[in-house]
């Protein structure tokens, strides 16, 4: 008997420090996985501590509050097992029972694996508990009953399905998986319909978020907007590349998920996004001053005004200052509600990897007339955009008119 308990002693002893490394490493990697699911975005409010919850978080049903999520036992996750972890990750079910709201985007993680969610859960448990309890969310009705989302659900809950990768690389299938799950990118980067589930025949072509556009990453329309592989590597791990800088929505993920992430799989997620092989990226030509159209003209002087003293009197930017115009890809796209709204509200300062800053962009919604508003929006879509059209007054008006209420606009 002595034997057979020395002999189960010296096994535990042997197995204690296999079991405390390979803890470690499911912990390391579950800090990796949050970092790339972005999981400190939604639920770390301006100025809060760490995953403790209270990020206001706008709707069209109103304002959602991202949870505590730290091992707090009273306000957090501390009493959930694994087994209730992966249901409020992957079926939007909380401990209780309670159906989470979709801001919760497990219309995306229901295809998260296990092991997955376990390795997060391990890291979460290893964060500071917060003891601080969220403000709690309250929508009007029928948007606070939490019941109306089993409907919801069962039609939409798992809508989400990958496209078949057979014969694609290992590469692309690791991008498929960041992109779409891990990333969610689809939940704001798709349009979504009238019970505010996304439409998953027009995945990934974009969607409207708070009065930006979330743009369409879909291959084609990436490379008529002049990214290349390279390039948009590189955006998503340094916020910036020759197309400009990350801002608004996308500025929080590139500052918690997407620099923190190994180069194989930004280039796994570039590799995805725009296919393999590549759509070839499009050049632009810029078009010279007489052959733009009267409005855009017009809208030199009103560049030279107010634009040129930071972005360069012919569009070139200047380094740790302001980006360039000549390729950028908010010029570039063919809805122009983001170059209104940065020309309008502004950016704040923001800091990129290393030591990069780029100063803050003051709005000029109070500055600029009606009319010199659309000539300038025409001089720089028609001369480093690319684009054709030309704005009216009243297309830029409707823009506005769309805007959101100043407390819901994001920097």
């Amino acid at each position: 008997m002595k034997h057979l308990l020395s002999r189960l002693t010296l096994a535990v002893g042997l197995a204690a420090p296999v079991l405390l490394a390979h803890a470690d490493d499911q912990v390391k990697r579950g800090e990796y996985l949050a970092r790339a699911a972005d999981c400190v975005a939604c639920h770390t409010a301006p100025g809060g501590a760490p995953y403790a919850g209270g990020l206001p978080i706008v709707s069209p049903f109103g304002t959602i509050y991202g949870t505590n999520i730290t091992p707090s036992k009273e306000h957090g996750i501390g009493l959930y097992s694994d087994e209730e972890f992966f249901a409020a990750l992957t079926e939007g079910k909380r401990r209780d029972g309670a159906n989470l709201y979709p801001a919760m985007p497990y219309t995306s993680y229901h295809l998260m694996p296990r092991a997955d969610s376990d390795a997060i859960h391990a890291y979460l448990k290893t964060v500071e508990p917060i003891e601080r309890a969220a403000p709690v969310t309250s929508l009007s009705f029928p948007f606070n009953v939490r019941l109306g989302l089993m409907g919801w659900n069962m039609l939409y809950g798992k809508d989400l399905k990958l496209a078949p990768t057979d014969g694609k690389s290992d590469e692309f299938k690791r991008g498929e998986y960041m992109v779409e799950v891990l990333g969610h990118c689809g939940e704001c980067h798709t349009p979504r319909g009238l019970p505010g589930a996304m439409q998953q025949d027009k995945r990934l072509t974009g969607g409207v978020l708070n009065g930006y556009l979330a743009p369409s990453l879909l291959a084609t329309d990436l490379a008529a907007r002049g990214w290349n592989h390279q390039d948009l590597s590189t955006f998503l791990k340094h916020g910036m590349s020759a197309q400009g800088t990350m801002f608004n929505e996308m500025f929080p993920v590139f500052h918690n998920s997407t620099q923190r992430l190994s180069d194989p799989d930004l280039a796994a997620m570039a590799t995805y996004l725009l296919g393999d092989p590549a759509p070839a990226a499009k050049v632009l030509t810029e078009v010279p001053l007489a052959q733009m159209s009267p409005s855009a003209q017009r809208g030199r002087q009103a560049y030279l005004n107010v634009c040129a003293g930071c972005h360069a009197p012919d569009g070139e930017g200047k380094p740790h200052i302001a980006v360039a115009m000549r390729g950028n890809t908010t010029l570039r796209l063919e809805d122009p509600r983001n170059l209104l709204r940065v020309i309008e509200d502004g950016i704040g300062e923001q800091q990129f990897a290393g030591f990069e800053r780029m100063q803050p962009m003051p709005g000029f919604a109070d500055k600029l007339s009606h009319e010199q508003l659309t000539d300038l929006l025409n001089y720089l879509r028609q001369g480093w955009g690319g684009q054709p059209g030309e704005l009216a007054v009243g297309d830029v008006q409707k823009l506005q008119a769309d805007a959101p209420p100043a407390e819901h606009k994001a920097h």
